[in-house]
């Protein structure tokens, strides 16, 4: 068995991602960080896991990052021995526009309020 098929992880397609699953994995604090961090970037610019610190131990990290890639909110990707991360934003934005920037405009002023 080759390395690449022991490494490649499962994404559903476009056609697969639904929007509860958008939005549960969307629904925690965690997981909106991750996507805040990631919406900053290009979609085809990825970041490794380890680039977004989280005040969580590294398999409750590991977890946020699987929710959100079965979701098909993020795509990851190995590249050596790190995983990159980046927004599947262009197939978000065709399935619901303007959903995941509306999320963060609404985290964003939450966030404001919360101070």
């Amino acid at each position: 068995m080759s390395t690449a098929s022991v490494r490649a992880l499962e994404h559903p397609t476009r056609g697969e991602i639904r929007l509860e699953g958008v939005l549960h994995a969307l629904s925690d604090p965690m997981r909106l960080q991750i996507v805040r961090f990631l919406w900053r970037l290009d979609e085809d610019e990825g970041a490794p896991c380890s680039a977004i610190e989280l005040a969580v131990t590294k398999s409750t990290t590991t977890h946020h990052f699987r929710v959100l890639r079965e979701a098909g909110v993020i795509n990851q990707v190995y590249r050596g021995t790190a995983k990159l991360n980046a927004l599947r934003r262009h197939d978000l934005d065709t399935l619901f526009p303007g959903l995941l920037g509306a999320i963060l405009a609404a985290d964003a002023i939450q966030c404001e309020r919360d101070g």
